[in-house]
């Protein structure tokens, strides 16, 4: 109301009760904008909502609900020169994946067991040493080969921080990169070289590759393999730094159990390495891959013996995605539903929870109050987007200034914006809500209400305002 109007009224309400007199009545319209309130039902988020969920390898599992693919790739391929570089696989890879509407998950390997080498055949005529292994000499006995390369030689270590930063300069930001797991150091890039632990790198060069993908990456997340603090025996420090995490035992070796055998399990490392890795899933993602003892059996009737609670475990590790090539497997309608719903319990779920609308001669205000139901926040700085319009008219649109990203489990958060109304038009006002995924054809974020889904585009309908 206009601070003249307020004014007028306040003294006819003074002057009336000393009189006697009834207060007078004002047009409505000069007292208060029309408000409606509105309470969207609640409904189970889709799981197939992006930067969550399950995680196959790039082009298997197809009929299942997922929004991220993964892919292997050698640095070998990539690194062709000393400082040529040829992107070809990795554009392969990443369009082949956003052709399905998903988003990638890569990681570089120098070694893989039962594969060539992935070091640069230029850097090994060079002179760099690799060490053979294989048979007895192998993990578990098996009959396979690897080739540790030198992770000390100041060859390979400088290849290292050319290569983060060349792949930094031109992927970091781009939209169809869901995150990037390190890689680079050990076998399948798992930054191990079990049983040959003497061979893994120095605490010196994981540290500056560390910094090479800190200086490189400032946008799209980085996940290593193993949380460590200072006093670590085996890792260099990475308490106080940006990187997510990637538990690759999940619901295996994942929860603490007391024992000192079990001492290398993901949250016994977390809790050693300190405070600040441990609430690190606040700020940046936890990942990782269900064990792959467990595909057979996880999702069956009585789930896996040596199993530890699925549940239980996502909720303390607050895990946003999985790879879980188990959902590549023949599957009963039971088993499958368990799998949609072990998925779907990953990562964030937002509900709208009330929307106030609030409409005035040519403008609408709009009040969204948001609630995240999951385990983690939404890992990314996508915009929250109001759209209103009537029927026959160009709609308008508006952000709502709110971070997603800030949005902690069980917490709420209100913004309001203010549109300018769209003129030339009848009707109510439709009032639609929508965070859009910024990779073309990227499937947008679903809101875990009734109706949440509807649109591919992700236009949830949050009401209506004015006449009809």
């Amino acid at each position: 109301m206009p601070s003249r109007l307020r004014r007028l009224r306040n003294l006819i309400l003074l002057t009336g009760a000393g009189l006697g007199l009834l207060p007078l009545s004002l047009p409505s319209s000069a007292v208060r904008a029309e408000a409606v309130v509105l309470r969207p039902t609640p409904a189970p988020g889709p799981a197939d909502n992006p930067l969550k969920g399950f995680v196959p390898y790039a082009g298997k599992a197809r009929d299942f609900p997922h929004t991220l693919e993964f892919g292997y790739l050698a640095l070998s391929d990539l690194m062709v020169g000393p400082s040529e570089f040829d992107w070809a696989p990795m554009e392969r890879l990443l369009d082949d994946v956003a052709s399905r509407g998903c988003q990638t998950v890569f990681r570089i390997w120098t070694e893989y067991p039962k594969r060539p080498t992935g070091v640069p055949a230029w850097l090994v005529a060079d002179g760099l040493k690799l060490r053979g292994w294989s048979g007895a000499d192998a993990r578990d006995g098996a009959a396979e080969t690897d080739r540790t390369p030198d992770y000390e030689d100041p060859r390979l270590r400088l290849v290292l921080k050319r290569f983060i930063a060349a792949l930094g300069k031109r992927y970091d930001g781009d939209p169809r990169i869901g995150f990037v797991t390190a890689g680079l150091l050990g076998s399948w890039g798992e930054w191990h070289t079990h049983p040959h632990g003497e061979w893994f790198a120095s605490k010196a060069v994981q540290a500056e590759v560390m910094d090479a993908y800190e200086a490189a990456f400032r946008r799209t997340p980085v996940l290593l393999r193993y949380p460590a603090g200072v006093d670590d025996g085996v890792y260099a420090s990475n308490a106080g730094r940006r990187f997510g995490y990637h538990d690759d035992s999940f619901a295996w070796a994942t929860l603490e159990t007391g024992r000192r055998q079990d001492s290398w399990f993901y949250l016994a490392l977390m809790r050693r390495a300190g405070a600040d890795v441990m609430q690190r899933w606040r700020t940046a993602p936890i990942g990782g891959e269900i064990r792959p003892e467990l595909w057979p059996c996880l999702w069956k009737d009585g789930g896996c013996e040596k199993a530890q609670d699925f549940a239980r475990c996502v909720a303390e590790t607050h895990a946003s995605w999985l790879m879980d090539s188990s959902i590549s497997l023949p599957m009963t309608a039971a088993e499958r539903e368990r799998a949609i719903a072990a998925a779907r319990s990953l990562g964030y779920e937002i509900e709208v929870t009330e929307a106030v609308l609030e409409s005035a001669p040519g403008r609408l205000s709009v009040r969204v109050t948001l609630s995240n139901r999951g385990v983690a926040p939404f890992h990314a700085d996508w915009p929250v987007r109001i759209r209103v319009g009537r029927t026959g008219g160009e709609p308008v649109e508006a952000v709502l200034p709110l971070s997603l990203a800030k949005l902690m489990p069980s917490e709420t958060a209100t913004a309001e914006t203010a549109l300018v109304v769209p003129s030339g038009s009848v009707g109510p006002l439709r009032v639609r809500i929508a965070v859009p995924n910024p990779m073309s054809g990227g499937r947008p974020l679903r809101f875990a209400n009734r109706g949440g889904d509807a649109d591919p585009a992700g236009w949830m309908e949050v009401g209506e305002v004015g006449p009809r």
